[in-house]
C-alpha cells in the first residue's frame, strides 16, 4: 500500500514567516517518514509556493540569521478539484512534472494568509484534506477581539480590553485615551491579528501609549488595549478528540519570567534571558483540572479543530484566558510539543497524531456524504 502524501506548508506572507519556517525544520526532521511521503512546500514572503528542498537543517532556527523561503524558480500547481489530487510542480525551465497524489496538507503557518482561514478556505474549495483548524476558528482566533466576544459569550472569562482601530486613534486620540483610563495601569498594547508577541508592548503609564501603538499599528489597523492581569502565565495545549470524542488536553505549562517583562518574540524564539518554558508546571490537581476543562470549554466555544494553545492567567480570583492559537509555535521546544511531551506524546507521535486526525475526519465526512 503506497504511504499517504503529505504536504508540509510553511512560510508565508506574515511578519512570522521566519517562525514557520523554524518550526517546517523541526517537523521535517521528526515526521515518520516510514508512514508518510512527505514534500515541503515553502511560501515566500510575497505569497509565492515553491517546491522547497527537503532538509530540515536549511530551516534550524539561528537567531543571527532566521531561516526564510526564497524564490528558487518552481511553482506549485496544486490539483484542480473535483476527483483531481494530482500534485505538479513547474520547474524554472517551464518543464512540469507530477508529484503523485497528494493526501493531506499540514499547514504550520503563523499569522496573517496562513492562521487566519485564508488558506483552510482555499484548501476546502479544492476538496484537499489538511491538519489543524478549519475556517471559523481560525479567523475567530486570529482577530483577537472577536475572539474575546465569543469566549465571553460562552460565559469564558477573558481580561477587560478596549479596541482601537487607527482611524478611530487618528481623529480622536482624547476619546481613546479616555477609554483606556479604566482599565489601570499598565496595560499591554497588541495588534488584534498578529502572533509571536509580534507589536506587542507593555504600557507602564500614559506616556507609553502613543509608542506602543505605532508599534501595534505597524502590524495592523484594529488594536486591542487590555487591562494587565497579575497572575501567573500557563498554557494548555489540546488537541480534537478522535473518532467522534471529547477534545485533550495536556498537563499545564508555566511561562516563568524572571527580568523579562513579558514573553515576547526573542524570549519564545531567540534564547533571550529572562523567561523559561516549565512543564508541567508546578500546579495542585484542582488547578490542573480547572486549566484543563477551561481550555477544552474554549476550544468549543470557537469550534476547534485540530489542535489549539490556550494561553491563562492563573490569579488569586480565578482563571481568565488570555487568548488561543490555532497553529501555536510548533518547534521541539515550543510549549504545545512540551506540554504533549510530558503528557506521554513524543514530538513524533505529536504530528503523526495531527495528520491522522485529519485523514480520518476526511474520512468521516465522506461516509456522511455517501450516506445522505
Amino acid at each position: 500500500m503506497d504511504k499517504p502524501a503529505v504536504a508540509v506548508l510553511f512560510g508565508g506572507r506574515s511578519s512570522e514567516h521566519s517562525i514557520s519556517s523554524v518550526t517546517a525544520g523541526g517537523v521535517l526532521r521528526a515526521i515518520d517518514r516510514d508512514s508518510y511521503r512527505v514534500i515541503p512546500i515553502g511560501i515566500t514572503r510575497d505569497g509565492v509556493f515553491v517546491l522547497e528542498e527537503d532538509d530540515p537543517d536549511k530551516f534550524a532556527l539561528d537567531a543571527d540569521r532566521l531561516p526564510e523561503v526564497a524564490d528558487n524558480g518552481t511553482r506549485v500547481v496544486w490539483p484542480e478539484g473535483g476527483a483531481d489530487r494530482t500534485l505538479r510542480v513547474r520547474r524554472a525551465d517551464g518543464s512540469v512534472d507530477e508529484l503523485g497524489r497528494l493526501d493531506v496538507v499540514l499547514p504550520i503557518l503563523h499569522g496573517l494568509h496562513g492562521e487566519d482561514g485564508t488558506v483552510q478556505g482555499f484548501f476546502d474549495t479544492l476538496g484537499i484534506p489538511y491538519a489543524g483548524g478549519g475556517v471559523l476558528d481560525s479567523a475567530l482566533c486570529m482577530d483577537k477581539h472577536f475572539m474575546k466576544i465569543v469566549l465571553a459569550a460562552a460565559g469564558v472569562p477573558v481580561s477587560p480590553s478596549i479596541t482601537v482601530t487607527r482611524a478611530r486613534w487618528e481623529s480622536d486620540p482624547e476619546g481613546v485615551r479616555a477609554d483606556a483610563a479604566p482599565l489601570g495601569e499598565p496595560t499591554f498594547v497588541k495588534p488584534a491579528r498578529a502572533g509571536s508577541s509580534v507589536g506587542v508592548s507593555k504600557v507602564h503609564d500614559a506616556t507609553e501609549l502613543d509608542d506602543a501603538l505605532a508599534i501595534a499599528f505597524a502590524e495592523d489597523d484594529k488594536v486591542l488595549i487590555e487591562s494587565a492581569i497579575v497572575g501567573r502565565e500557563v498554557e494548555v495545549a489540546i488537541l480534537e478528540g478522535r473518532g467522534g470524542g471529547a477534545p485533550r488536553a495536556s498537563l499545564p505549562g508555566e511561562i516563568v519570567l524572571t527580568t523579562r517583562e513579558f514573553y515576547d518574540f526573542e524570549g519564545k524564539y531567540l534564547g533571550g534571558d529572562g523567561a523559561e518554558v516549565v512543564c508541567p508546571a508546578d500546579l495542585t490537581d484542582s488547578e490542573i483540572a480547572a486549566i484543563q476543562e477551561l481550555g477544552i470549554r474554549a476550544f468549543q466555544a470557537v469550534d476547534g479543530k485540530g489542535l489549539a494553545r490556550v494561553d491563562f492567567f492563573l490569579t488569586a480570583d480565578g482563571l481568565y484566558v488570555n487568548e488561543l492559537n490555532t497553529m501555536p509555535g510548533f518547534t521541539p521546544i515550543s510549549m504545545f510539543p512540551k506540554c504533549w511531551i510530558a503528557s506521554g506524546l513524543s514530538y513524533p507521535q505529536l504530528i503523526t497524531e495531527l495528520i491522522d486526525t485529519a485523514l480520518e475526519r476526511t474520512a468521516g465526512a465522506a461516509v456522511e456524504a455517501a450516506a445522505r
